[in-house]
């Protein structure tokens, strides 16, 4: 079996920078961590490899402080690594994001799987998983708690709802962005460590996926964002004692005086 992981290096929550000119996080020179989502796909990619055996390679595009993250996953139990990088890249959006992912994975053989996170913690939309399958054109589901079986060319997952769960059944090959309660990642091995040293990085450029650069980039993302700016903090308010029976009347009556 062949897997696909894409995974996305993010800034670390607490040093979060942005570009005033571009309106996009500055990720140079920032300390990043590999998604934290991300790390629940990983896991599963290496238990569905220790299962069915195959491979796994790991795909992130980004600048070349990528790697790092790439390493890390090398750690985990990861086979192989690319790197998407180059400055046409830059500023992507979804959209641009998810056509650039495709085309690297249309050049790779027999892929089965390919496993995302629920989303990135810098951008929360969880669109790169869906999108990838649109370009792709194969089954795709979000959500993902557990994947049952594997048989006959055929894969059955549960997908998680507010209610419950359901049962998908889809035919490989599938995209799945998978949620943390599928399990609980492991740390990385002294060995892991060594290896991730020593392992080849694939780098992959918009000329090797001759790619259009009206496609790509900011120039291929349709999503702009227009402005950025810190919240104020007001801490004023109103404060009312009144019974349980007259709170929900009050509250009503605020929320109608707004709009």
């Amino acid at each position: 079996m062949n897997i696909v992981v894409c995974i996305k290096q993010v800034p670390d929550t607490t040093d979060i920078k942005i570009d005033p000119k571009t309106n996009t996080l500055i990720r140079e020179g920032v300390e990043s961590i590999v998604n934290p989502f991300d790390l629940y796909a990983i896991e599963e990619a290496i238990r569905l490899k220790e299962v069915n055996g195959g491979k796994i390679t790991a795909i992130s595009m980004g600048p070349p402080q990528v790697e790092s993250a790439l390493r890390e996953t090398v750690a985990m139990g990861v086979d192989e690594i690319i790197l998407l990088s180059d400055r046409k890249f830059a500023g992507a959006d979804t959209l641009a994001t998810s056509i650039v992912l495709s085309e690297m994975i249309k050049q790779m053989e027999n892929i089965d799987i390919i496993l995302f996170g629920q989303q990135a913690i810098d951008g929360d939309t969880g669109q790169v998983g869906p999108g990838v399958a649109t370009f792709l054109n194969i089954p795709q589901t979000c959500f993902v708690k557990n994947i049952e079986k594997i048989e006959n060319g055929k894969i059955i997952v549960e997908r998680l709802m507010e209610d419950g769960f359901d049962k998908v059944e889809m035919s490989l090959p599938v995209v799945l962005s998978v949620v943390k309660e599928i399990n609980t990642p492991r740390l990385p091995s002294l060995r892991g460590k060594r290896s991730a040293k020593k392992a080849d990085l694939k780098i992959i450029t918009a000329d090797d996926l001759q790619l259009d650069e009206k496609i790509i980039g900011l120039n291929g993302s349709p999503t702009q964002v227009v402005k950025i700016f810190t919240p104020k903090h007001h801490k004023s308010g109103e404060k009312y004692e009144v019974d349980s029976e007259k709170a929900a009347d009050i509250i009503f009556q605020k929320i109608k005086e707004l709009q």
